[in-house]
């Protein structure tokens, strides 16, 4: 079944960093409501080392982090090669679509710094969390027809590292509520501007925490490594349970969401039964 069989237009990824799946421990009805209209799961593999740029290259990128080879201070230092051998489906999409709209809207800059490529047209925003969403709202009210979408709010990831991560860190809870409220905005503008019934919209995050350490991660420990992943749009049943997930597969989803071919370097897959 191709995309337009599916009547999807485009895809938004909406991501929080380090909310585990801790999502399940605190106040977060904008998700939560969003989320029984598709797919989801709580169980969702974080890929391994559980570290943010690790992690976000390899929901981008298709790949393990052997493969892009991201960390940290590399995101934050020198730019993702154009040509490697493990494309964003940011760059696949343009490849596709010289002149499609796609944009990353990222609360932590390496991402649009140093894990998305540079100089393939992509318009990419970096500030706080609170500003990021008006900036995303205000985008597609004039750009209703964008392609491809990313964002990353990074309060939650702050708060666990300032007051440690787990069901028993009412700072880190409120972080990630916060963060509900503004996934909530930016799903509400989806809606408002018609843009929900022809678009796959995924919800993830990258990493928990507090697992071998209260206010860190990076381990195997299931704190670390158990994330929430959901989607909803055409094909997806509402209420479905997704088997075996790692974020990496994100990028799957999404390319074959937007009926592109996947690249045979990824690691990605698109998860048995998915889209019906």
């Amino acid at each position: 079944m191709s995309n337009r069989e599916r009547n999807i237009e485009r895809v938004f990824i909406l991501g929080m960093d380090g909310a585990g799946n801790f999502i399940q421990n605190t106040d977060t009805p904008n998700i939560d409501a969003f989320l029984q209209k598709g797919a989801v799961t709580y169980a969702a593999q974080a890929q391994s080392p559980t570290i943010s740029a690790e992690c976000w290259g390899s929901v981008l990128h298709g790949v393990v982090p052997e493969k892009h080879e991201l960390n940290n201070d590399k995101a934050a230092s020198q730019p993702y090669p154009s040509d490697s051998l493990y494309p964003s489906v940011f760059r696949l999409a343009r490849e596709a679509w010289p002149e499609a709209k796609l944009a990353a809207f990222s609360g932590w800059t390496p991402i649009n710094d140093g894990i998305i490529e540079e100089g393939i047209g992509i318009h990419k925003e970096s500030m706080s969390d609170a500003e990021l969403v008006k900036s995303i709202q205000a985008y597609l009210q004039v750009n209703r027809d964008v392609k491809l979408l990313f964002m990353q709010l990074d309060e939650p990831d702050g708060s666990g590292h300032k007051y440690g991560y787990g069901p028993d860190s009412p700072e880190y809870l409120k972080a990630i509520s916060r963060n509900d409220e503004l996934f909530g905005l930016v799903l509400g503008s989806i809606e408002e501007l018609g843009l929900l019934e022809d678009s796959l919209v995924i919800l993830l995050t990258d990493h928990g925490g507090g697992g071998d350490h209260k206010y860190s991660h990076g381990s195997e420990h299931p704190m670390d490594k158990n994330v929430f992943w959901g989607c909803v749009g055409p094909g997806i049943e509402a209420g479905k349970e997704l088997p075996e997930l790692f974020i990496v597969d994100t990028a799957a989803v999404a390319a074959y969401a937007l009926g592109l071919t996947q690249p045979d370097s990824w690691d990605a897959k698109v998860p048995a039964g998915l889209f019906g």
